[in-house]
């Protein structure tokens, strides 16, 4: 099992309780859509995943590893290395070109690999736009740059938030299909967070967060 959420709890300053008793597992290679209603803890159950914040009791282990134990450090080393995450705003750096961007987080990393690199290139149609930079670019090429660059550094675990909600219909299919392609690709396990039904039908799983718990 490559990734488990042993009775997570998670409540923000003030008293209110997002998440209440979350118990998950995903397996290696395997995609799952979580679903739920805005404020129902999806993307706070990613940002744990991601070690970007902290629970406060229960556990999550990534490939045996509990993330409880980790120091700042080892922290930061797993998003660099084993965790890699997609969001809704791309969130590309506007001063490097897409070719930057594309190997900004492998270089980081030290897994540069200009073989593979320029293989996402090609899958993800961006050959002729590697000279340019963010701002010259539609939606749905940004948020194709994001995914390559998320995929450069062949992460176990791809966590994505909403990945195609800031696009239209047509972009946001063509995305969704080049993701799950290239995640299937590398063998990376997806967890993604999502509204639309139609997206989560895609993935091998679904589970549904209703009051901080797994419906």
């Amino acid at each position: 099992m490559l990734l488990e959420f042993h009775d997570i709890h998670k409540t923000y300053p003030g008293g209110r309780p997002v998440l209440n008793g979350v118990s998950l597992s995903l397996d290696q290679g395997q995609t799952l859509a979580l679903t739920g209603e805005s404020g129902s803890g999806k993307s706070t159950l990613l940002n744990l995943t991601a070690t970007l914040d902290r629970f406060d009791s229960g556990e999550i282990l990534l490939d045996g590893t509990a993330l409880s134990r980790l120091g700042d450090a080892d922290r930061a080393a797993l998003r660099r290395t084993h965790v890699a995450l997609v969001f809704q705003q791309f969130n590309l750096i506007p001063s490097l070109t897409v070719g930057q961007n594309l190997s900004f987080h492998a270089r980081l990393a030290g897994r540069h690999d200009p073989e593979w690199e320029a293989h996402l290139t090609r899958r993800l149609g961006l050959s002729d736009l590697t000279g340019r930079y963010p701002e010259g670019l539609s939606g749905g090429q940004q948020q194709r740059v994001a995914i390559g660059r998320a995929l450069a550094v062949r992460p176990r675990l791809l966590l994505a938030d909403e990945p195609t909600g800031n696009l239209d219909e047509t972009a946001s299919a063509a995305v969704l299909d080049l993701m799950l392609a290239l995640v299937a690709e590398t063998g990376a396990a997806l967890l993604l967070v999502t509204h639309s039904q139609a997206i989560a039908a895609r993935l091998d799983r679904q589970a549904h967060l209703t009051n901080g718990r797994i419906a």
